[in-house]
């Protein structure tokens, strides 16, 4: 299910993507999982179900994992996020500058934020806000929290807005990049449609009241450009886009300048310091950080999750957080840490897979570009 929540704000669910480390199919009793308003529609449709973050989720359909992946980038796909709280990328951090979840929030015109968090973070971080307007309320400020149980569905992929504007009567080439508003959709109406996502491609979320769920995915796959993605997809499709995965990539123990993060915070609070572990963050803005995390490329065998990382002469120097084959570069993408002196891109390392060393060389990301529509 989505959270949402009101802090003033409104917190949507949202799953995040798939990493093979991360998932397990599932072998104990399904109740203790949690489910989605689509699960039965998962089934009904060829859905592989595994476990992610404590719901029970579709890895991949009937088309193969590759065929998913790039469908998505030629046409576009319907991904069932319902398990993340719902703008604009943003952090939140402790003390020492880590990271505890990032977020994306939209300052909506109804006067409220609407908040979509991590599956696996929502507990700490709905936890971390009621703690936050209880301490407002105390100073007399006006402010609630409310969670809502909405489904949330992704449409991603190029032809994503024209699939969806046979649904509403909004004008989508006035809703750009990372704004939201709401309307009805394909007859069910009250959904936030915000144009966002999480594979690089153009595309948008639907926040769907639960009851309504099953309908406007039915009515989105009658159209010929939608098929059906999973998490496998949907973890190659934002690897290839740069992104990070929350728990893989970043955790409590990254700061955003380590994560290459930087530009989520605002110039604003840069100068305020308000925020915390701004005492950490802001110094590492204007100087030099031990690690970054960095694009890698190699040929061979694929990187994964937890390959060594050396230099040329052998040296470890850091780990691979996330790596695959990419299917739309038919190479071998990942991302990891390095010292500072190793992140300049061209920069030649090796990685070591299956207990053999191979050349790996820094690369830029997003390893394929992004397609995030904008108003011209």
């Amino acid at each position: 299910m989505q959270r949402a929540v009101s802090v003033v704000a409104h917190l949507g669910f949202r799953l995040q993507a798939f990493s093979p480390d991360l998932y397990r199919p599932l072998s104990f009793a399904q109740d203790v999982l949690r489910r989605t308003p689509l699960y039965d529609f998962h089934l009904v449709h060829g859905g592989k179900m595994v476990e992610f973050a404590g719901w029970s989720l579709p890895v991949q359909y009937r088309d193969s994992h590759t065929d998913s992946h790039l469908h998505t980038r030629q046409h576009c796909s319907l991904f069932d996020v319902s398990h993340m709280l719902q703008g604009t990328l943003s952090l939140f951090t402790n003390e020492a500058g880590g990271i505890l979840d990032d977020l994306i929030v939209t300052n909506t015109s109804q006067g409220h934020l609407y908040v979509v968090s991590n599956a696996g973070c929502w507990e700490k971080d709905l936890a971390l806000m009621q703690d936050k307007v209880r301490e407002l309320q105390n100073q007399g400020r006006d402010v609630g929290l409310e969670v809502l149980d909405n489904a949330l569905l992704a449409l991603q992929g190029p032809t994503a807005a024209q699939v969806l504007q046979a649904g509403v009567a909004d004008d989508l080439r006035k809703l750009p990049f990372m704004t939201s508003a709401v309307m009805e959709v394909f007859g069910v109406s009250g959904c936030r449609v915000t144009r966002c996502g999480y594979t690089g491609e153009d595309g948008v979320e639907i926040s769907v009241p639960a009851a309504g769920a099953v309908h406007l995915a039915t009515a989105l796959l009658e159209n010929p450009e939608v098929k059906l993605a999973g998490l496998a997809a949907r973890d190659s499709l934002r690897l290839e886009a740069g992104l990070c995965l929350y728990g893989t990539d970043i955790d409590e123990h990254t700061t955003p300048v380590e994560g290459s993060l930087s530009w989520t915070l605002g110039k604003r609070r840069r100068a305020a310091m308000d925020f915390p572990g701004a005492k950490v963050i802001v110094p590492q803005l204007k100087g030099k950080v031990q690690r970054r995390r960095v694009g890698l490329m190699c040929e061979g065998a694929p990187m994964r999750a937890h390959s060594p990382i050396l230099n040329m002469e052998g040296t470890m120097i850091g780990t691979v957080t996330s790596g695959c084959p990419s299917p739309s570069l038919k190479k071998n993408v990942a991302m990891g840490y390095v010292p500072c002196e190793y992140s300049r891109p061209g920069t030649k390392l090796m990685v070591e897979v299956r207990r053999k060393q191979q050349m790996a060389v820094v690369s830029k990301m997003p390893f394929v570009p992004t397609n995030y529509y904008t108003l011209k």
